[in-house]
């Protein structure tokens, strides 16, 4: 066994967790939540799609639990004059104090682009917001967003390009999302009373339904309270390289690319919300 193989099942029998390695249909791993027949699985589980209109929205969530893991997703998101919709792709475990990993892509009038909200949330608390613009249209096509989560560090990636990293700041006194097993869930909703110019601009209920599509979602992940060990069921083995997955120089550089060209918002540089000073979490995060 090499030895990063030796490294993951150490790690899972620490975490009482399952590692394994997913690229499974969708009606294998995920369940429709909502929607009243808005959310569909086509092409025989390879595709799923949510829908909006002005009754109701739609959403899905995973069938598993994950402790740690790489998570990837393909979305194509509302085409048009998608001002008022959000598409919500994150992961989040439950209750007051939940802990949580997002991705929301907050729609715009035609031709202006997408904002692309992350967030992290560690027992309950969030505000840590970063927003981008993207590189691409993200409605003419298929795009990987990704989620690399470890006990070091989150890592957002967009087409394997990294756009956020989120340092482990626990010894300095913040908590980190690292106890808490959380599903993936996916939703298509109206926020018009927000998500667009902080809700200046409103759904133009003429132009739905609304649709975003989903395709090749992909985990190598840890699912707690399953057997002591790891492998896969697929046949390719478990790549485990997520673990300690951190940003080499050439990642860096692109991260501080896209945060040059792209970013729009970062929480440790808004003064005017914190007069007191940062976070303690900008330190390494900003």
């Amino acid at each position: 066994m090499a030895s990063s193989s030796k490294l993951v099942l150490v790690i899972c029998f620490m975490i009482s967790a399952f590692c394994i390695a997913i690229g499974a249909k969708f009606d294998q791993e995920f369940e429709i939540t909502w929607g009243d027949g808005r959310a569909k699985i086509l092409n025989n589980g390879d595709l799923l799609t949510l829908s909006l209109d002005k009754i109701s929205g739609s959403g899905f969530q995973s069938k598993n639990e994950y402790l740690f893991g790489k998570i990837d997703m393909q979305l194509k998101l509302v085409s048009g004059n998608s001002a008022g919709t959000v598409t919500a792709y994150y992961l989040s475990s439950q209750g007051p104090t939940h802990d949580e990993i997002d991705f929301e892509f907050l729609g715009n009038l035609s031709g202006d682009p997408y904002t692309l909200h992350t967030n992290v949330f560690s027992q309950g608390k969030g505000n840590r917001e970063q927003q981008f613009h993207l590189w691409f249209d993200p409605t003419a096509d298929f795009h990987t967003y990704s989620i690399t989560w470890n006990p070091q560090r989150i890592i957002f990636y967009v087409d394997g390009m990294p756009i956020r990293e989120y340092k482990n700041s626990e010894s300095m006194g913040v908590s980190y999302p690292k106890n808490q097993p959380m599903r993936i869930y996916s939703s298509l909703w109206n926020a018009d009373d927000w998500a667009t110019r902080g809700g200046l601009v409103k759904t133009d209920w003429s132009q739905a339904p609304f649709s975003a599509s989903y395709r090749n979602f992909n985990a190598n992940a840890c699912i707690p309270n399953s057997p002591s060990s790891c492998n896969s069921n697929t046949t390719t083995s478990t790549n485990s390289s997520w673990l300690n997955e951190e940003l080499d120089n050439t990642s860096q550089e692109r991260l501080k690319w896209v945060q040059k060209n792209y970013m729009v918002y970062n929480y440790c540089t808004d003064s005017k919300r914190f007069p007191q000073g940062f976070p303690a979490d900008c330190l390494q995060n900003s």
